[in-house]
């Protein structure tokens, strides 16, 4: 059996066990919270960036469905991104129509903050496809004053259509946000940060021994239905290019 094929069956045993977990502690009808929202995207590479890659990376328009929801038993967000949407897969490098998609579960252990995490991310293009798998633990913090922060640590097993399969070390990474007034107005600031850590020899050959990918955002939300923001992206060792990757992304959202 491939070891591709050994990954993903890893990844279905462990999501058919969170689903088996959840059935027993609560119906999946029992949303405690949840939000879901459609947006567009502009994402513009800084010029460094453009530069050292030698111009295959292109400014982008992406749409991206995002959404999450909250249960007695745990927690569950995703989201799905059609970048270049109005263009061919078969365009040049840069410009050709790519799909990148992101699933996350924290499964509560107790009465405790303390979760069983898992995650999975999708990224395909004509010349690249690439999955990620994280299964470990998380745990779960907030407080009055609008602050909240979601770290977590697993064994990361990663897939590449055309290159390295097979475990990759250790991620960690944390989702975070802080929700505050100004001038009467509301508005948050969120962060992500994903790290990897002790990649395998044939991995890190070219892509690096440490990898940091993430972004932090200001958020405006003027209406209940509508949000806009500013994101500063920020990566090394990630997003097909050693070294440093940074990018603005310019963001107009519709809250259902």
């Amino acid at each position: 059996m491939k070891l591709r094929t050994q990954i993903a069956s890893v990844a279905a045993i462990t999501a058919c066990s969170f689903n088996a977990m959840a059935s027993e502690a609560s119906s999946w009808t029992d949303v405690q919270w949840s939000f879901a929202n459609v947006s567009v995207n502009q994402l513009d590479w800084s010029k460094g960036t453009e530069q050292r890659n030698d111009g295959f990376k292109e400014d982008f328009v992406f749409l991206e469905v995002e959404g999450g929801a909250g249960f007695n038993w745990g927690e569950v967000y995703g989201f799905y991104d059609l970048e270049n949407p109005f263009n061919d897969r078969e365009n040049e490098d840069g410009k050709e129509k790519r799909v990148a998609t992101k699933g996350t579960m924290h499964y509560y252990l107790g009465d405790s903050n303390f979760t069983v995490y898992s995650q999975v991310y999708h990224t395909n293009s004509k010349a690249f496809v690439e999955t990620n798998t994280v299964v470990g633990l998380g745990y779960r913090y907030a407080n009055d004053s609008g602050l909240w922060i979601k770290p977590w640590v697993g064994a990361h097993y990663a897939d590449i259509e055309t290159g390295y399969n097979g475990s990759n070390g250790i991620m960690a990474g944390w989702v975070a946000g802080y929700g505050f007034s100004a001038a009467g107005q509301k508005m948050s600031v969120t962060n992500w940060t994903e790290i990897e850590m002790l990649r395998a020899d044939e991995y890190k050959d070219s892509n690096g021994t440490t990898g940091v990918n993430g972004a932090v955002a200001l958020w405006w939300h003027p209406i209940t239905q509508v949000s806009a923001g500013v994101q500063y992206r920020y990566a090394s060792n990630k997003l097909g290019l050693a070294g440093n990757n940074n990018a603005m992304i310019y963001t107009v959202k519709y809250n259902f």
